[in-house]
């Protein structure tokens, strides 16, 4: 979803001379082959949006692979951008690197001073770890590597996989479905009063792009909205999106992940940048593009 919308917006704006390769043709977890990639191709400028994603029951149940194939992708591009003397790389972290309680709106500075949501924590630390090795190679190397922490995400190319995908998507898709098999209710996990932030991944794309031309400072910076909305709302809104007539079920059996994960743009918008989508807007953009899928929806 982000390296597809990363590539859009380069061409949107002339960037032609881009090099690209799927995780079928390129397995990044892997040293040799990262390093052959590099050495053969010699990128100058490295957007590194590459991880492995999910949603509060993937996190929680991959744990060792969300841990492990994170820091490998990670540590294998910025080691061997800086072997092949990248200009220029901007790494993408999360939000949940920031502390469960920690303040809200959350800013750059809260970073490790207090204890993570514990089911997305291998995650999280997997993806500090990459800020961390941005902040380093530049300290100890002079490479200029940049990080940004995107927050909640959406946008074509999402994941729709109702197993893994983050709650957005995964909530389209269950109303979507619950419409079309005519069903009288749809579960959703946890209370509804956790609040979260979403932004359409056109605009980090621009926000990215942005910091490549502009941004070369040694602290990472938020990217978001700096407004959210509670689950429960969101359910409402993508309800009425898709047309789905029946009940809202909240399961508070199920956890709900961090209360609240609103992010402090303020840097970035001193920086140039603001986002341009309203979430409704992107929402029914989104169910647009969701309803070509074609997911099998009959009763």
């Amino acid at each position: 979803m982000v390296g597809s919308a990363i590539v859009r917006k380069l061409k949107e704006n002339a960037f032609e001379n881009l090099v690209l390769r799927t995780s079928s043709e390129l397995d990044l977890r892997n040293q040799a082959e990262v390093s052959h990639f590099f050495e053969q191709e010699k990128p100058e400028y490295v957007f590194l949006a590459a991880a492995k994603v999910g949603g509060i029951l993937a996190n929680n149940t991959y744990r060792a692979e969300f841990l492990y194939d994170n820091l490998m992708i990670e540590a294998n591009i910025i080691h061997s951008s800086y072997l092949n003397q990248v200009k220029k790389l901007l790494f993408l972290g999360s939000s949940c690197i920031y502390p469960k309680m920690a303040a809200q709106p959350l800013k750059e500075e809260y970073l490790l001073t207090d204890v993570l949501e514990y089911t997305n924590e291998p995650y999280a630390i997997a993806k500090i770890a990459g800020i961390k090795l941005c902040e380093n190679y530049k300290k100890q190397y002079g490479c200029n590597f940049i990080s940004a922490m995107p927050t909640n995400l959406y946008g074509p190319n999402d994941n729709y996989d109702l197993q893994n995908s983050h709650v957005l998507p995964a909530l389209l898709r269950k109303f979507h479905e619950a419409k079309f098999q005519k069903k009288e209710k749809v579960e959703i996990w946890g209370s509804g009063k956790p609040k979260r932030e979403f932004l359409h991944v056109d605009d980090l794309a621009e926000a990215c792009l942005h910091l490549m031309l502009n941004y070369e400072g040694e602290e990472w910076l938020n990217i978001g909205t700096g407004e959210d909305i509670a689950i429960a709302d969101l359910a409402k809104m993508i309800k009425e999106v898709t047309g789905f007539e029946g009940e809202l079920v909240f399961d508070s059996s199920k956890p709900d992940g961090t209360p609240r994960k609103l992010m402090d743009v303020s840097k970035i918008n001193k920086s140039g940048w603001k986002h341009k989508i309203d979430l409704e807007e992107g929402v029914r953009s989104v169910y647009k593009e969701f309803k070509k899928l074609n997911f099998e929806t009959a009763p």
